[in-house]
């Protein structure tokens, strides 16, 4: 398999279509030195981005909370990715948009004078958790937990935020899991390391406040739909031995989707009928 460097395509970058290869910046780039970067993971399905317009405001907000001005209104993000997909050559595929701090005349901590610049780049990916979709994943319990609001922006989609992730899911799969699981600050379950999640109790569903993660879009389309259901969906803080009680569990993403989970820990769950109706409806929802 071609690494991610040295693929055959066309890129979005500042503006235009450039070669895959030829998509590159420059060592002093100040978001590889600070992080001064945000991004948005995005699926398209039968030639179309499902949910794009929110995925390209939230970009925009994400890039406003790191004071980054956005050289791009939500008109040209979405004419930039319909022209990227158009280019591509595919129907079903993962979309990375981001956004950064180039390099520049600063190069502190400061970067006020650099150039915010952006980036879309398309492929195929199929399934985030591989045939965990079918089985179950398992997720490992995380060492690291999510930051409390008052340290950092915390619904920012920002490069930043996933050191951590990164971390924490290296150690997961070298237990042999797929995932690991974050407790927030205050020891709440909060999200995984790139989904959020979702539990079952006497057919009633149970996911975490979105008060310290990203309130994902899938999620969020996750709820409306099970909320159209007549299903009871409970947003609230949930203590980790709460786990013990619940019978089904499921995340959600963009790269995930809705997949189910078997295992948290020394947790188990089984994957039952409304995880996988859940997961039918949703994969029904985006092909329309």
């Amino acid at each position: 398999m071609a690494t991610y460097d040295d693929r055959d395509g066309l890129i979005w970058m500042d503006g235009e279509l450039i070669n895959w290869r030829d998509a590159k910046v420059h060592l002093l780039t100040h978001a590889m030195h600070y992080a001064s970067s945000v991004f948005e993971g995005e699926r398209a399905y039968n030639g179309k981005i499902f949910k794009s317009r929110e995925h390209s405001e939230r970009l925009i907000a994400s890039a406003e909370a790191l004071d980054m001005p956005m050289p791009y209104s939500v008109e040209d993000i979405e004419k930039a990715k319909e022209e990227t997909l158009k280019a591509s050559g595919l129907e079903d595929a993962y979309v990375r948009a981001i956004v950064w701090r180039g390099s520049g005349e600063d190069m502190g901590v400061a970067s006020a004078k650099n150039p915010v610049r952006m980036a879309i780049a398309i492929w195929g990916w199929g399934a985030y958790y591989g045939d965990a979709k079918m089985q179950g994943a398992k997720l490992d319990i995380a060492e690291y937990k999510r930051p409390s609001p008052e340290t950092i922006p915390v619904h920012a989609k920002a490069a930043g935020l996933y050191m951590i992730c990164t971390i924490s899911k290296h150690k997961a799969e070298a237990k042999g899991c797929s995932d690991a699981l974050f407790m927030d600050w205050r020891g709440y379950v909060a999200e995984a390391t790139g989904a959020n999640i979702f539990f079952v109790k006497d057919g009633e569903v149970h996911t975490p406040l979105a008060d310290c993660f990203l309130n994902g879009i899938t999620r969020q389309t996750v709820i409306q739909m099970l909320k159209d259901k007549g299903i009871t969906v409970h947003e609230r803080r949930i203590k980790p031995e709460e786990m013990d009680g619940f019978e089904q569990c499921w995340l959600t993403g963009t790269a995930a989707e809705v997949t189910p989970v078997g295992e948290i820990g020394p947790y188990t769950f089984e994957v039952g009928d409304m995880t996988r109706e859940i997961a039918a409806d949703y994969e029904a929802l985006v092909r329309a």
